[in-house]
């Protein structure tokens, strides 16, 4: 497993910024690497994961998988998007073949992991997006860890 070589806080101020650090997080990833993407509704979980897509070599658009649950991209590694927002839980999950789907060779980003965060492997990656400032424009991204590893 690639260690993932990324500043522990940084601040966007767009979604266009957004997406970019997403970009040099992506640049850090490997196949087999799982990310969890903390962030209430609206935070840029989705414009983070763009940037991840585009670091994989990945030209189709991404969208948000909220209502698909899960959304595959072909790039020079593949990704894997996952949102958990409308399961139920882990069960929910379990039933789709959701422990099949956080393994593979492809990078795996999971939004709302906090619903299934039993069935992530021991070294998820876990990054946080918070909506702050005054005018609720900033977003401050932090890499909160690496489950088991330190990070």
């Amino acid at each position: 497993m690639k260690t993932v070589d990324y500043p522990p806080e940084q601040i966007s101020s767009s979604a266009r910024e957004t997406i970019l650090l997403g970009e040099e997080f992506g640049k850090s990833l490997a196949a087999g690497n799982v990310v969890a993407l903390s962030g209430g509704l609206g935070a840029g979980k989705t414009c983070f994961t763009k940037g991840i897509a585009a670091a994989l070599g990945i030209t189709e658009e991404v969208t948000s998988p909220t209502y698909t649950i899960v959304c595959e991209y072909e790039g020079f590694i593949p990704l894997r998007h996952i949102d958990a927002y409308r399961l139920s839980g882990e069960e929910d999950f379990c039933l789709m073949g959701g422990e099949e789907l956080v393994s593979g060779n492809c990078v795996v980003v999971v939004e709302w992991p906090e619903k299934i965060a039993g069935l992530l492997p021991e070294n998820t990656i876990f990054v946080d997006i918070e909506i702050c400032g005054e005018k609720k424009t900033l977003r401050r991204i932090r890499k909160t860890g690496c489950e088991h590893t330190g990070l």
